[in-house]
Protein backbone atom coordinates (compact mmCIF):
# COMPACT_ATOMS: atom_id res chain seq x y z
CA UNK A 1 0.00 0.00 0.00
CA UNK A 2 2.85 2.49 0.99
CA UNK A 3 4.23 1.74 -1.94
CA UNK A 4 1.42 2.60 -4.57
CA UNK A 5 1.43 5.87 -3.06
CA UNK A 6 5.22 6.32 -3.05
CA UNK A 7 4.63 5.59 -6.89
CA UNK A 8 1.33 8.09 -7.27
CA UNK A 9 3.20 10.77 -5.36
CA UNK A 10 6.85 10.16 -8.03
CA UNK A 11 4.45 10.27 -10.68
CA UNK A 12 2.78 13.39 -9.83
CA UNK A 13 6.16 15.25 -9.16
CA UNK A 14 7.01 13.88 -12.48
CA UNK A 15 4.10 15.34 -14.14
CA UNK A 16 4.25 18.60 -12.67
CA UNK A 17 7.63 19.04 -13.07
CA UNK A 18 7.39 18.48 -17.35
CA UNK A 19 4.13 20.29 -17.09
CA UNK A 20 6.12 23.57 -14.93
CA UNK A 21 9.39 23.03 -17.74
CA UNK A 22 6.66 23.25 -20.66
CA UNK A 23 5.25 26.45 -19.61
CA UNK A 24 8.11 27.60 -19.06
CA UNK A 25 8.55 30.91 -21.63
CA UNK A 26 12.33 30.32 -23.29
CA UNK A 27 12.27 34.48 -23.92
CA UNK A 28 15.14 35.17 -26.71
CA UNK A 29 15.62 38.02 -29.16
CA UNK A 30 13.58 36.95 -32.26
CA UNK A 31 10.50 36.23 -29.77
CA UNK A 32 11.14 39.60 -27.92
CA UNK A 33 11.57 40.93 -31.57
CA UNK A 34 8.18 39.52 -32.59
CA UNK A 35 6.46 40.57 -29.48
CA UNK A 36 7.98 44.03 -29.89
CA UNK A 37 6.16 44.64 -33.38
CA UNK A 38 3.29 44.13 -32.02
CA UNK A 39 3.53 45.96 -29.50
CA UNK A 40 5.06 48.88 -29.82
CA UNK A 41 4.14 52.25 -31.91
CA UNK A 42 7.62 51.81 -33.70
CA UNK A 43 10.90 49.87 -33.48
CA UNK A 44 14.44 49.75 -34.76
CA UNK A 45 17.63 48.53 -34.20
CA UNK A 46 18.70 44.78 -34.42
CA UNK A 47 18.46 41.69 -32.72
CA UNK A 48 19.52 42.05 -29.15
CA UNK A 49 19.38 46.38 -29.25
CA UNK A 50 16.15 48.08 -30.18
CA UNK A 51 15.01 51.59 -29.77
CA UNK A 52 11.49 52.12 -29.83
CA UNK A 53 8.52 53.87 -29.21
CA UNK A 54 5.97 52.73 -26.56
CA UNK A 55 2.98 55.20 -24.81
CA UNK A 56 5.04 58.08 -26.52
CA UNK A 57 7.89 57.21 -24.97
CA UNK A 58 11.20 56.29 -26.67
CA UNK A 59 12.19 53.19 -24.73
CA UNK A 60 15.48 51.31 -25.77
CA UNK A 61 15.73 47.32 -25.04
CA UNK A 62 19.01 45.84 -24.74
CA UNK A 63 19.76 42.08 -24.09
CA UNK A 64 22.77 39.61 -23.75
CA UNK A 65 21.46 36.27 -24.14
CA UNK A 66 25.05 34.64 -23.29
CA UNK A 67 24.57 36.58 -19.62
CA UNK A 68 20.73 35.91 -19.65
CA UNK A 69 20.22 39.27 -19.32
CA UNK A 70 17.45 42.27 -20.26
CA UNK A 71 16.61 45.71 -19.59
CA UNK A 72 14.06 48.56 -21.14
CA UNK A 73 14.87 52.12 -20.15
CA UNK A 74 13.70 55.32 -20.86
CA UNK A 75 15.30 58.82 -20.07
CA UNK A 76 13.35 61.05 -17.74
CA UNK A 77 15.53 63.98 -16.94
CA UNK A 78 18.79 65.19 -17.93
CA UNK A 79 20.75 65.16 -14.70
CA UNK A 80 21.88 68.46 -14.29
CA UNK A 81 18.22 69.49 -13.67
CA UNK A 82 17.49 67.44 -10.90
CA UNK A 83 17.30 69.12 -7.58
CA UNK A 84 18.83 67.87 -4.94
CA UNK A 85 16.03 66.78 -2.82
CA UNK A 86 14.88 64.72 -5.75
CA UNK A 87 17.63 62.42 -5.14
CA UNK A 88 16.25 61.36 -1.69
CA UNK A 89 12.39 61.12 -3.25
CA UNK A 90 13.88 58.57 -5.93
CA UNK A 91 15.73 56.35 -3.69
CA UNK A 92 12.25 55.88 -1.22
CA UNK A 93 10.46 55.72 -4.59
CA UNK A 94 12.40 52.71 -5.61
CA UNK A 95 11.86 50.77 -2.53
CA UNK A 96 8.07 51.12 -1.69
CA UNK A 97 6.08 53.06 -4.94
CA UNK A 98 8.20 51.73 -8.53
CA UNK A 99 8.41 48.34 -7.79
CA UNK A 100 9.53 46.59 -10.93
CA UNK A 101 10.72 49.18 -12.65
CA UNK A 102 12.91 51.45 -10.58
CA UNK A 103 14.67 55.16 -11.00
CA UNK A 104 18.66 55.14 -12.41
CA UNK A 105 21.63 57.24 -13.65
CA UNK A 106 22.92 56.79 -16.99
CA UNK A 107 24.66 58.83 -19.36
CA UNK A 108 24.14 62.49 -17.53
CA UNK A 109 20.34 61.48 -17.30
CA UNK A 110 17.92 60.28 -14.83
CA UNK A 111 16.09 56.64 -16.37
CA UNK A 112 13.78 54.46 -15.80
CA UNK A 113 14.51 50.91 -16.49
CA UNK A 114 13.86 47.28 -15.42
CA UNK A 115 15.96 44.61 -15.66
CA UNK A 116 15.42 41.17 -15.55
CA UNK A 117 16.97 37.18 -16.52
CA UNK A 118 15.93 36.92 -19.99
CA UNK A 119 15.39 33.61 -20.50
CA UNK A 120 12.81 33.74 -17.75
CA UNK A 121 10.69 36.34 -18.96
CA UNK A 122 7.21 35.79 -20.02
CA UNK A 123 6.07 37.36 -22.72
CA UNK A 124 3.49 39.45 -19.98
CA UNK A 125 5.97 40.41 -18.14
CA UNK A 126 7.71 41.95 -21.18
CA UNK A 127 4.95 44.07 -22.18
CA UNK A 128 4.04 44.86 -18.75
CA UNK A 129 7.27 46.16 -17.52
CA UNK A 130 7.48 48.11 -20.94
CA UNK A 131 4.31 49.44 -19.35
CA UNK A 132 6.07 50.08 -16.25
CA UNK A 133 9.18 51.96 -17.28
CA UNK A 134 7.29 54.61 -19.10
CA UNK A 135 4.50 55.02 -16.69
CA UNK A 136 7.15 55.27 -13.85
CA UNK A 137 9.06 58.07 -16.42
CA UNK A 138 5.50 60.13 -16.73
CA UNK A 139 4.90 60.14 -13.11
CA UNK A 140 8.52 61.53 -12.09
CA UNK A 141 7.89 64.52 -10.39
CA UNK A 142 4.23 63.68 -9.18
CA UNK A 143 3.86 60.38 -8.06
CA UNK A 144 6.82 58.56 -8.29
CA UNK A 145 4.48 55.08 -9.26
CA UNK A 146 4.82 53.07 -11.49
CA UNK A 147 0.88 52.94 -12.05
Amino acid sequence: MIKTAQLSLLFIIFILFFTISALAQDMDNRKMSRILSKEVESVEGQLGNWQAVYGNRAIYIITDQNANRMRIMTPVIELKDVKKKEFETLLEANFDRALDAKYCIFEEYVMTVFTHPLKELTEEQFIDAMRQVVTLAYNYGSTYTRT
